[in-house]
């Protein structure tokens, strides 16, 4: 049982100072996922890695009933909660600018590239109904696309192997491109 399970567990049955312990154990991994996230941002963006990481934190911490079981479990809600903070700031932003109406979102061979504000609601969209379909590529997405994981990691997260992880990546990536009305990359 790694120590991030073992607090994990400790916070489910209401030691106060858990959370407290959580916190350093987990703050440098945060940042880095929250950082490559940010490398795929448009420039000009004014959220920063370390932003998006303490927010993520308020908003995990601030959440009542909620158990994680392990450390997979945690770092999926992680992903999830940053990948809402940055589609609600985009929908915040379009409807301050641009109002109605969706962006192409154009993806490449290894991953999806970098997308605006108008575009990043669509692919939430899209990602919704992918995962009432397979929640399973949905997750690989998040992690990848939201979180910014290299097949290993998700991989290793995820307790599967990377040549599925990239197989499920593919398909995601093509049923996505379908559904957001664009090419599929060769």
């Amino acid at each position: 049982m790694s120590e991030v399970t073992r607090i994990l567990e400790s916070i489910q049955s209401g030691d106060p100072k858990a959370a407290e312990e959580l916190l350093p154990l987990v703050y440098e991994e945060l940042r880095r996922l929250a950082a490559a996230k940010m490398a795929m941002e448009a420039p000009g963006h004014t959220l920063q890695a370390t932003a998006l990481v303490h927010e993520a934190w308020i908003r995990l911490s601030g959440q009542r009933n909620q158990h994680y079981q392990n450390r997979h479990c945690f770092f999926g809600a992680a992903a999830e909660v940053m990948r809402r903070i940055l589609v609600d700031r985009a929908r915040r932003r379009k409807a301050a600018r641009h109002g109605s109406g969706q962006e192409r979102v154009e993806l490449d061979a290894v991953e999806i590239a970098s997308i605006n504000d108008e575009a990043i609601q669509g692919v939430h969209e899209v990602l919704d109904e992918l995962a009432k379909l397979d929640p399973q590529k949905a997750e690989i997405v998040k992690l990848r696309f939201f979180v910014g994981l290299s097949f290993e990691e998700i991989a290793a997260l995820l307790g599967l192997n990377e040549r599925t992880i990239r197989r499920h990546w593919t398909f995601a990536k093509a049923w996505m491109c379908k559904e957001l009305e664009i090419e599929t990359p060769r």
